[in-house]
């Protein structure tokens, strides 16, 4: 029987010694739990034992977990799927975060979408920093422009950037969004998060300076 909360623990050990590799504090990482389709019964073992930061990658199955967990208090939802137009009014309505954001139609329509009564919607903008043509992401040419639009919207917070690197370049890869993250920190205050690592890469990602990393199948299990 598969035990989340032993689960949990042993990844915040490795991001712990992966950052004492890395001479950085475990602090500067969020842990984000991927909970694609997963039921809401793993989630609510994973927030029993801490984890406040969930990502989904489907949006109907999201909002019905959102909806049903609305008595867990302080619980922050990531959207990190691919973002169909048709879809960005329920992403703008239950979400607070959207990390795979690649184009200016999206920005457009989240900015417009989200409510004024809600708190402005944190938007990473996805890179696709191996220039795979079966990936989402925003070429790094194309970077500048939406991130200035994302910065004018009054309704969102322009926070950062994510990447899903090629399996065989992630250190190329990592090394190259850090330095673009560090560009756009200098130009815009409110960018803090760098959100790349996974299951496979995180000590990789840690080591490279990344400050969010995205763990599905070592909390969760395999799909």
């Amino acid at each position: 029987m598969m035990c989340i909360k032993d689960n949990i623990a042993a990844i915040n050990l490795q991001i712990e010694n992966a950052c004492q590799q890395a001479n950085r504090s475990p602090e500067q990482i969020t842990l984000l739990a991927v909970s694609k389709t997963k039921p809401i019964e793993m989630i609510e073992q994973a927030y029993q034992t801490g984890q406040r930061c969930f990502g989904e990658n489907y949006i109907q199955e999201a909002v019905d977990k959102i909806s049903q967990l609305t008595h867990l208090q302080h619980i922050v939802w990531h959207y990190i799927g691919p973002i169909q137009s048709n879809k960005t009014k329920l992403i703008a309505e239950h979400f607070d975060w959207v990390q795979s954001v690649d184009r200016a139609k999206v920005i457009t329509r989240l900015n417009e979408q989200r409510s004024c009564n809600h708190t402005p919607l944190n938007i990473c903008l996805q890179v696709n920093i191996s220039q795979e043509s079966s990936k989402s992401g925003v070429a790094i040419n194309e970077l500048a422009p939406l991130a200035e639009q994302v910065h004018l919207s009054p309704n969102l917070t322009l926070r950062g950037l994510m990447a899903i690197p090629e399996k065989n370049n992630t250190t190329h890869s990592f090394q190259q969004m850090k330095r673009l993250f560090d560009d756009l920190k200098q130009r815009y205050k409110t960018v803090d998060t760098l959100s790349m690592g996974m299951s496979n890469d995180m000590n990789e990602a840690i080591a490279s300076g990344t400050t969010m990393v995205r763990i599905g199948t070592a909390i969760f299990g395999e799909r």
